[in-house]
């Protein structure tokens, strides 16, 4: 059956992500419940998911839950009328109703991942990730869950030790617990701990995704990271403006991609282990991925300069310099990314024109 998304760039990712080769068997009959459903990195996969239940003919339903029904209209409109897509409304970091749907697979991607929340709501940002994940651990438990997959992220690292070293799954440099920016990373890690604790002393089988710098298709575009600005700058033909030096690195890693690892870890992932998820290959300086994204659409006639900032209060800029990930762990189940720098960003420009 054909996908039911109009926008013809996620239709192509959504065909591609259901054709992967994966034990999509695992999901007959079963109820995925995920957390933060109508955020980017989970619409895709609540998109996915459907794509896969028409493709594969599979008896599954998805229960996006969301803190604002507004946000469904926003991401997933078109899965509203979906047989295997319901959704309901709950701020993830409250207790959970005794009316809380039971699922088999819980995916908690519930989250404010942007710097610019950080600073104005440090403790939403930190809630959801904390007591929000003791809640559907929990649940998790009642529900007789067969597994628990937590969306965490490369902020886990902190600063490394090595700029020029690879971060694998192990690897962790210093996080200052009394800088407010700390409330995403800091929360990230307990959140993982909960999972390695719950595993251990309940038997769930948890597994924990650490995505870096993911972007496509649907992202916010005024949610102030700074690709999604660029993305927004060339759809608008508004010259990009750097307000950092430009020299720092990090590998972007394409949504349509990064969905396919998503699913390869929740299907196949092992107990209590986390993954990096991430293109180490489509590593790129700030300053560069401004001029690359300007020369994609020259008939645009976007220009790049720089204008530091004099007050960066309301922006709370990473320490890290460079954070390069290792994905040999995930490509041992058999992931690993296609998607360039070049590809991506056009793709994903284009998704909004």
């Amino acid at each position: 059956m054909h996908s039911i998304e109009k926008n013809t760039i996620i239709s192509e990712d959504l065909a591609r992500i259901s054709s992967a080769i994966l034990p999509w068997h695992h999901l007959e009959d079963k109820v995925i419940l995920i957390t933060g459903g109508a955020g980017f990195l989970a619409a895709y996969l609540v998109k996915a998911l459907l794509a896969a239940r028409r493709s594969h003919k599979l008896n599954l339903r998805v229960v996006c839950v969301v803190r604002n029904p507004e946000s469904i209209k926003f991401r997933l409109s078109q899965c509203i009328n979906d047989e295997g897509f319901s959704f309901v409304v709950h701020d993830i970091s409250k207790p959970l109703p005794d009316n809380f749907p039971r699922a088999d697979f819980v995916i908690h991607s519930a989250s404010q991942a942007s710097p610019k929340y950080y600073g104005v709501d440090p403790v939403g940002t930190l809630t959801a990730n904390s007591a929000g994940t003791m809640c559907l651990l929990d649940h998790a438990i009642r529900s007789e869950a067969a597994r628990f997959l937590f969306f965490s992220s490369g902020e886990v690292y902190g600063v490394p030790t090595e700029s020029n070293q690879s971060v694998g799954e192990h690897d962790y440099g210093y996080l200052d617990p009394m800088n407010v920016r700390s409330c995403y990373a800091e929360s990230k890690r307990i959140g993982e701990t909960m999972c390695a604790a719950w595993a251990q002393q309940f038997g769930l089988h948890t597994s924990v995704v650490r995505p870096f710098h993911t972007y496509g298709p649907g992202m916010a575009l005024n949610d102030g990271r700074v690709f999604a600005d660029f993305v927004a700058d060339v759809v608008a033909k508004r010259d990009i403006v750097l307000k950092s030096d430009g020299l720092a690195l990090r590998s972007f890693c394409y949504i349509a991609d990064a969905t396919i690892g998503f699913l390869t870890i929740l299907l196949k992932g092992g107990k209590a282990q986390a993954y990096n998820v991430a293109n180490p290959d489509a590593e790129i300086s700030i300053g560069d991925l401004a001029l690359e994204v300007a020369g994609l659409f020259p008939e645009r006639g976007i220009n790049t300069r720089y204008e530091l900032p004099v007050d960066s209060s309301a922006y709370l800029i990473s320490p890290i310099h460079r954070s390069r990930p290792s994905i040999e762990k995930i490509r041992a189940l058999g992931w690993f990314p296609t998607t360039g720098v070049s590809d991506g960003f056009r793709r994903t420009i284009n998704s909004f024109l």
